[in-house]
């Protein structure tokens, strides 16, 4: 975004990349998200009091008596003799009434409903211009604070971006000396210590993917997802994936099983960053699939499309979470002792790619029965050549 970022606490100018405010020293990522969810909860609309313009406006009988045409005596006989219609089911108009009863002439009662009428257009006209302000008012405070907004998530995701990239510095150290140990470039190892470094290397890997996904939803969130788009074999891209993750379902006895026609076209796509999402979803169908289940990825043309498809045999997801899948850093189970890891990025980074490809992913799942994951991708034509 364009103009000066500020600190959500002091006001003052800050350094989109650093962590802290100079100013008064508050960890700007905690100040954007309380910012947020103050400014959000404060933006909500209220119904407040309805406008009732008739209010303004008196009564007929009220009217009547300030004009000295009718007295108390004479507008409680009118009023009782016009309950007792009402209430025998035959309502009349009170002002006919009192032309009946001979409490009043027709000019008068003319001249009088004209005033009320009059009277009525006026506060109509008061309100509406009340209204009218009520709106103006309301479109600035909300122009405001969709501003600030996207200054305090540019901010969040600054800082999502800088403290991964940092993280990577360190995690390239270790990686380095778990491989020396593993090698035995430091020497011998039991069958113990084997054992104790091949789980280390494993949450290596764990979190260095945890990192990256950090990095690439930081780089989506700013708008800076840019696609290298060429011409891409989607069968050798399957397989290719699948080579990734074929020791993972080993792990897990599941078998991987593909399906997709021996002329199939070619797309036009960012080959990296699709891979990147079809291992997702493959990692996820594994992750969520019990041991001896299958995973099946598939490829079908569809019109001028290729719709790719991972469906698993796993435990599924309810339908009134469904909606949930694709929120950032959130995990349909987010209790402290859920089975399954993650930092719930993987989806969310999944759709904005997909999406930025002029698709969508779409979703169907049957609790303890399994789910569905398929997109569209362009298949190379004219243009594209």
């Amino acid at each position: 975004m364009s103009g000066e970022i500020t600190c959500p606490r002091c006001g003052q100018p800050v350094d989109t990349q650093a962590r802290q405010c100079s100013s008064c020293g508050i960890d700007l990522a905690l100040a954007a998200i309380l910012a947020e969810q103050s400014l959000t909860s404060s933006i909500s609309f209220s119904a407040g009091a309805p406008l009732a313009p008739e209010i303004l406006v008196p009564r007929l009988g009220a009217f009547l008596m300030e004009r000295g045409v009718l007295n108390t005596g004479d507008l409680q006989r009118a009023l009782e003799i016009h309950r007792e219609y009402s209430q025998a089911g035959k309502p009349r108009l009170f002002g006919k009434l009192l032309l009946e009863l001979g409490l009043v002439d027709r000019e008068t009662l003319d001249q009088v409903i004209t005033e009320q009428i009059l009277k009525l257009h006026e506060a109509l006209q008061q309100s509406n211009r009340q209204l009218e302000q009520r709106v103006q008012e309301r479109t600035v405070e909300l122009q405001r604070a969709l501003s600030k907004l996207s200054q305090l998530n540019e901010l969040k995701s600054n800082f999502i971006s800088n403290i991964s990239h940092e993280l990577r510095t360190p995690l390239t150290h270790m990686k380095g000396y778990l491989s020396i140990f593993v090698e035995g470039g430091l020497g011998p190892l039991t069958p113990q210590q084997e054992e104790a470094l091949d789980v280390v290397m494993r949450a290596e890997a764990r979190l260095e993917k945890l990192i990256e996904d950090l990095i690439q939803f930081s780089l989506a969130a700013r708008s800076e997802l840019s696609l290298n788009l060429t011409s891409t074999n989607i069968p050798e891209l399957i397989q290719a994936t699948l080579s990734r993750v074929k020791k993972q379902a080993r792990a897990k006895n599941i078998n991987l099983h593909t399906s997709f026609p021996d002329t199939l076209p070619p797309v036009w796509i960012d080959s990296e960053k699709i891979a990147w999402v079809l291992h997702q979803l493959l990692d996820n169908a594994i992750k969520f699939t019990h041991k001896g289940g299958h995973v099946i990825v598939e490829a079908v043309t569809e019109k001028n499309m290729v719709t790719m498809r991972v469906t698993d045999s796993g435990i599924g997801i309810a339908p009134e979470r469904l909606n949930e899948l694709f929120e950032p850093f959130h995990q349909l189970d987010s209790s402290d002792t859920r089975r399954y890891g993650g930092v719930g990025l993987g989806l969310a980074l999944a759709r904005r790619i997909v999406e930025s490809h002029g698709s969508t992913i779409h979703v169907q799942s049957k609790l303890g029965r399994g789910s569905r994951f398929e997109f569209p991708l362009p298949i190379v034509d004219e243009q594209h050549v």
